[in-house]
């Protein structure tokens, strides 16, 4: 992944409202949800949904497919891989470890 396309999508993860809309469709899985769906769950209005979605598929991480007269969004599961993919690659000079937990 380029870092150009990297910083879009954690710019767009980077506002609360956004990141609520992409949380909730990566829990739906890939059969997504139509918006009036994701606006009841969020309890967010249509004109602001319609934004945060905007923001969203223009950065990748969501698409969106017309079934009937429902707009389907539903998250793009490869670019959030590599999205990961990009923030991990380097992880502890290539040789990822477990973080230990503090006992409570």
């Amino acid at each position: 992944m380029e870092k150009q396309i990297a910083l879009a999508a954690l710019a767009a993860l980077a506002q609360e409202s956004r990141l609520d809309v992409f949380r909730l469709l990566v829990r739906t899985g890939p059969s997504g949800l139509p918006v009036g769906a994701i606006a009841e769950a969020l309890e967010m209005p249509s004109a602001t949904l319609s934004f945060h979605l905007k923001e969203l598929r223009s950065a990748g991480l969501v698409t969106c497919r017309a079934e009937g007269r429902s707009r389907i969004y539903g998250p793009d599961f490869d670019a959030m891989n590599e999205l990961l993919g990009f923030l991990t690659e380097s992880c502890c000079q290539g040789t990822p470890k477990r973080r230990k937990r503090a006992k409570s």
